[in-house]
């Protein structure tokens, strides 16, 4: 199936669908109906955000399940933010790195000799290992 476009391939303005058909029954309906925000988005991002979805918007589980670093999945869900068309606010600093429970788990690992302390930084840092 081809991607929706969105955007005029002449002026470069956003286009609407003026027409939508039951593929069962033939049913059409005509009008002016809007694309959405999310036909802007390309098919790596639609996947970033039904990963996310998925994990409940938990970017630590986005990051192991994508295998990024945490750090380009806020990045990441910062370039989707402003592709939508959203200004994205800065993130406050409190918000960077692993929750409290998980910086006790890495550590815990750590000083249990099943993490090598090269490893613990990653994971502080919020990088896959």
């Amino acid at each position: 199936m081809n991607k929706l476009l969105w955007r005029c391939p002449v002026c470069d303005q956003e286009l609407s669908v003026t027409g939508l058909e039951c593929g069962s029954c033939g049913t059409e309906i005509h009008g002016h109906f809007g694309l959405g925000r999310f036909a802007r988005l390309g098919s790596d991002d639609l996947h970033f955000i039904e990963i996310f979805v998925k994990t409940r918007g938990n970017a630590y589980r986005v990051a192991e399940e994508l295998e990024i670093p945490y750090s380009s999945v806020r990045a990441r869900l910062t370039e989707i933010i402003r592709a939508l068309g959203y200004e994205s606010e800065p993130e406050p600093r409190e918000e960077i790195g692993p929750s409290p429970e998980r910086r006790r788990a890495i550590l815990d690992d750590l000083s249990k000799g099943k993490l090598t302390s090269e490893q613990a930084v990653k994971l502080l840092q919020g990088e896959a290992v």
